[in-house]
């Protein structure tokens, strides 16, 4: 089942292309910060982090589990399920992470309709909708986000 609703969340997310596309504003992007100046190479394996570095990663998921006690069970679940991917699903998962967050509000909306709307379809089904979905016009694509809106959101 765990991995059912992982391939169900990939699936979503490599739909997201045309979302975006659909959803793309007509002038360009503003780039990003910058990044900070540190290398990869430049930090230790964990075992070599002095207490200070351990406790800056560590922080704020403290945070999040102390401030978020009802989400426990799914933050738990999430990284016993994330410790059993093999790597390159683990890589296509935070590509597609990483590209959810580089979406417009409106787009993150209109990716999380389709989430919803495919997640619990049959393969056969996410198949032919994925199908249906590359043949619609953006005008067809922008009538069936406003007949299939994402659920709200939860506090």
């Amino acid at each position: 089942m765990q991995s059912r609703r992982l391939l169900s969340c990939l699936l979503a997310l490599a739909l997201l292309a045309p979302v975006a596309a659909i959803s793309a504003p007509a002038t360009p992007a503003a780039p990003k910060p910058a990044a900070t100046k540190t290398r990869p190479a430049d930090l230790p394996a964990w075992e070599q982090l002095n207490p200070e570095q351990r406790e800056l990663l560590v922080a704020p998921l403290r945070e999040r589990w102390n401030s978020s006690p009802q989400e426990r069970v799914r933050m738990y679940e999430h990284a016993q399920r994330w410790k059993t991917l093999p790597p390159d699903e683990r890589e296509r998962a935070r590509r597609g992470m990483r590209r959810f967050e580089d979406m417009t509000p409106a787009q993150r909306e209109h990716a999380r309709a389709i989430f919803h709307y495919t997640r619990d379809l049959p393969a056969e089904q996410r198949q032919a909708f994925r199908e249906r979905w590359s043949k619609m016009t953006p005008e067809q694509r922008q009538q069936w986000l406003r007949e299939h809106p994402a659920p709200a959101k939860k506090d």
